[in-house]
């Protein structure tokens, strides 16, 4: 049997402020936006198991947390710190296994079927990582252990928080009989509906649909679909995560078209955007500025360049990029700035 770990690092930027400042622990707190006193139009980012008690959640909007709860504590967020601790739990997680695939700044993949015979073995070699983890980066996370990818996921959201859960092979059937089918990789709300409307709700029903008719609905998704009901998962842990892109993005206060205050947050995000691309060794040729109106509607631009890792390259790319567009007569509500193309350079501190 495959023993496939999920680690998941709990509510992973909150838990990295209360390093900075224990008293957060017993007090709601919040790392997005700012509220502006509940006027703010961003999101939260993560919260604290306090902060969930009062109705609070990731991704909601900012100003429905400061309803909610006007005297929690909001944070900004502080992408240095948070990636130098990321990088620091991923190097812990790397030295119990050779087979780790991150997937997210704090979530990764571990195959430890060479280390453990059995599922005791598992469970406890999974405590020996939380304990190191817990010591060395204090910070908390869950593990889910089963024979795949999908399973293990599962498995670590249903022992959230701070806890580890193994799912063996046998039961798999009844653990997920009874969940949603939104809990399977790539069901999202609009494939949940029209998986309801042919009548599956959970994973169970759709574990006995006709294969035929959900690829003559899905296509070769539907194979994957009744696979994934089916708890077969036989997606092997990829080793060789790199970052694809690295970006930023801001929500303004009001939607505006005025040039100034636009230009202004570009400048402020290309410099973010940069000190990650610093930090982490990278230059890039690929830059990219993304507008979302009023309506919601979105536009990306890009921008090919020589390689570099210079924010004068990156401003005069941005600048070129928002001039190049004719002022619409929508305003804009969000503005970002991502680059792509990502290649690594050892000793410059310039390339060019």
């Amino acid at each position: 049997m495959r023993f496939i770990m999920l680690i998941d690092m709990d509510y992973f930027f909150v838990a990295c402020e209360e390093i900075r400042n224990p008293s957060l622990r017993s007090q709601p707190t919040i790392v997005g936006a700012h509220p502006k006193e509940g006027r703010g139009r961003g999101v939260v980012m993560t919260c604290n198991y306090v902060a969930r008690k009062y109705g609070i959640h990731s991704a909601m909007p900012i100003s429905t947390a400061y309803k909610l709860k006007p005297d929690a504590k909001f944070l900004p967020m502080d992408y240095l710190y948070y990636e130098q601790k990321s990088k620091e739990v991923m190097a812990i997680m790397g030295r119990y296994s050779e087979k780790i695939e991150q997937v997210s700044i704090d979530e990764a993949f571990l195959d430890v079927s060479g280390k453990v015979e059995n599922g005791a073995d598992a469970v406890s070699y999974a405590e020996k990582i939380k304990e190191t983890i817990r010591k060395e980066a204090k910070l908390p996370c869950t593990i889910g252990i089963s024979n795949s990818k999908l399973i293990s996921k599962m498995a670590c959201e249903s022992a959230k928080p701070d806890g580890l859960r193994l799912v063996a092979e046998s039961e798999i059937t009844d653990f997920i009989k009874d969940m949603s089918v939104t809990k399977l990789y790539g069901v999202g709300g609009k494939t949940a509906e029209r998986l309801e409307r042919m009548g599956y709700r959970t994973i169970g029903e759709l574990s006995r649909a006709n294969v035929m008719q959900l690829m003559a609905e899905f296509g070769s998704f539907g194979l994957e679909l009744h696979n994934h009901s089916l708890g077969i998962d036989e997606s092997a842990v990829e080793g060789n995560y790199e970052v694809k892109s690295i970006g930023r993005e801001k929500t303004f206060d009001s939607d505006t078209n005025d040039d100034v205050e636009i230009l202004s947050a570009l400048k402020e995000l290309s410099k973010g955007v940069m000190s990650e691309v610093e930090s982490q060794g990278f230059s890039f040729k690929v830059v990219t500025i993304k507008r979302r109106y009023s309506d919601f509607s979105e536009q990306l631009k890009s921008r090919s360049i020589r390689p570099s890792n210079s924010l004068d390259d990156m401003e005069t790319a941005v600048l070129q990029l928002y001039k190049a567009q004719p002022k619409s007569l929508k305003k804009i509500r969000k503005i970002g700035v991502r680059v792509s193309g990502l290649t690594r350079y050892k000793s410059q501190k310039r390339l060019f």
